[in-house]
């Protein structure tokens, strides 16, 4: 367990591999799961001001979910999250030409028509972070649709925390993010020094 500040980081985040397949996985991340995406207070009102510029890139079963729950809802558990399709998928994502299923907002995003890249708890996948009152827990959320990106990124050397840098320091910023690779390091460091 690594502590920095008020946040609790799993051993996991330095020491596994993880890269993104989606050739592989096809986005199973947005489709598979209990709910839709989870969503923070201040990102309420950015749901809604960014919406219609997101919509062009919807589906028309996301739209009509959208026009009928609103841009966020309420799952089972009483926790803020993205509207999902019949139980499925997130009404945000769409399927591509490659059937590979991509966020809507993460497309407008990247065409500079929104300037907001997507709920911070889908960049932040397979990290989930849990709120307690003095601290946060920062754990890998092993899921077997992943596995494809566990094997690409023990392929490419590339650990969970440097695929995951940007949405990292955009949650915590960049001084925590240093202070997290040095940690990481001197761990890695110090277990490579005892065989």
């Amino acid at each position: 367990m690594i502590l920095i500040d008020n946040t609790c980081v799993s051993d996991d985040i330095g020491d596994q591999f993880f890269v993104c397949n989606l050739d592989k996985c096809q986005g199973a991340c947005c489709v598979e799961g209990d709910s839709g995406a989870p969503l923070e207070d201040s990102e309420l009102p950015i749901m809604k001001r960014i919406y219609r510029h997101v919509e062009p890139y919807l589906s028309e079963k996301g739209k009509a979910v959208i026009a009928a729950e609103g841009v966020y809802t309420k799952d089972w558990e009483g926790d803020i999250v993205t509207p999902v399709i019949e139980g499925k998928e997130c009404a945000y994502a769409f399927y591509d030409e490659k059937n590979i299923l991509k966020c809507g907002i993460e497309a407008a995003y990247n065409d500079g028509k929104i300037d907001f890249k997507k709920p911070i708890s889908c960049h932040l996948y397979p990290i989930r972070v849990t709120k307690y009152e003095q601290y946060h827990a920062i754990n890998y959320d092993r899921w077997d649709i992943c596995n494809p990106a566990c094997t690409l990124g023990a392929e490419l050397g590339v650990p969970l925390y440097q695929f995951l840098k940007e949405p990292l320091i955009r949650a915590y910023g960049e001084t925590w993010y240093e202070e997290l690779v040095q940690e990481v390091e001197e761990k890695l460091a110090a277990a490579d020094g005892a065989k």
